[in-house]
């Protein structure tokens, strides 16, 4: 069977990499052939600075192309063109409406319609419109920090609720996006894990040698950014005599800042002594591959983080104050526990999939 999936799929992190291709790989897995379908980016309906957007932009684009031009690197972005996104089946042109029999719409923050991100807006293909499918279903997608009452603000609530009550069936990843789906369509959704977690990466994972001895940074470029923060994480280092790494999405203040690609970087996670994040997606690193880990949840994410780490049972990774770092990090997670829980939502996920990617004939 042909199988779309339209995600977050050109979104150049790691996370949303290792989503689309861990769905994908599953999808094929399963014995299907699978495309990745474009949605049309439509205009944002909350309001956003313009102009410091388009600044931050021209600044990384000029940042990217001296590093890869003057002096021959190799960046981050350039590495997902080149390489990444052809393990997507990507192309520079954009493929909209692929005839497929079913789409799968997820997983990432396909839902999350109320963000300022001008890559994304609220595009309502996001939701199935003018879709080119005999059937759509959603896979472990996510409202991010779109709620019911900031659809009802905005005036959007009845028009997703008529795009989500055409879907053959929802899967989401989170509460809130339960929530968020049951009160609009008027049915409950399933959920489902992130499709990293249900994913077998093992083949692709490099041998990791060259460092050891070390704490994994895993957040948003110079996001670890106050003086508290900072200060909390170098004494627990300096302490415990562990270096700083910070991979792909750079802080400033890490010892060691390395270049990678996303299965590189799932060696230097297995490697770590510790992981501290603030990140979805480092939580789920952390969880799969059995690392002590610390998370620091931010207003923009803790719908979905704090979902995540009650559902795996680990709700004692949250940092909400950083002086209890050290305590948090030297807690034991109980792994046997995490793998159970790990094994049963890979088991629904996979259920879920071979029921609902057929199409009625």
């Amino acid at each position: 069977m042909k199988v779309g999936i339209m995600s977050m799929h050109r979104i150049k992190n790691y996370g949303s990499f290792l989503q689309a291709y861990g769905l994908k790989m599953t999808l094929e897995n399963l014995g299907h052939e699978v495309e990745f379908v474009d949605y049309k980016i439509e205009k944002p309906i909350v309001p956003t600075d313009n102009d410091k957007g388009v600044i931050n932009r021209s600044a990384r684009e000029v940042y990217h192309m001296i590093r890869r031009v003057i002096f021959k690197k190799k960046t981050f972005s350039s590495l997902f063109d080149m390489n990444y996104f052809a393990m997507l089946g990507l192309s520079e042109r954009r493929k909209y409406r692929t005839i497929v029999d079913v789409l799968v719409i997820g997983s990432d923050e396909v839902f999350n319609c109320l963000q300022s991100n001008p890559n994304v807006g609220y595009s309502k293909e996001l939701f199935g419109k003018d879709n080119n499918a005999s059937k759509v279903i959603s896979y472990a997608a996510s409202c991010g920090y779109s709620t019911v009452k900031g659809l009802k603000n905005y005036g959007i609530n009845s028009e997703v609720g008529e795009l989500l009550r055409a879907f053959s069936s929802i899967s989401v990843r989170d509460n809130n996006s339960f929530e968020v789906v049951k009160e609009l369509t008027g049915i409950p959704p399933v959920i489902n894990v992130d499709p990293v977690i249900i994913s077998n990466f093992d083949q692709l994972i490099p041998p990791q040698s060259e460092l050891n001895n070390y704490i994994l940074i895993y957040a948003y470029g110079s996001r670890i950014n106050s003086e508290v923060e900072i200060k909390a994480i170098k004494r627990f280092a300096k302490k415990y005599n562990k270096k700083l790494v910070s991979v792909g999405a750079h802080q400033k203040w890490t010892d060691v800042k390395i270049e990678a690609d996303p299965f590189e970087l799932l060696a230097y996670v297995k490697g770590a002594d510790y992981v501290i994040t603030d990140t979805f997606h480092g939580s789920i690193y952390s969880i799969k591959y059995n690392r002590p880990f610390a998370t620091i949840i931010r207003e923009s994410n803790k719908q979905k983080l704090r979902d995540l780490l009650q559902r795996f049972s680990v709700e004692d990774r949250e940092v909400r104050d950083m002086d209890k770092l050290e305590e948090i990090l030297q807690r034991s997670i109980n792994f046997e526990r995490v793998n159970r829980i790990i094994s049963m939502e890979t088991e629904k996920s996979i259920k879920y999939l071979k029921e609902n990617i057929r199409v009625n004939i």
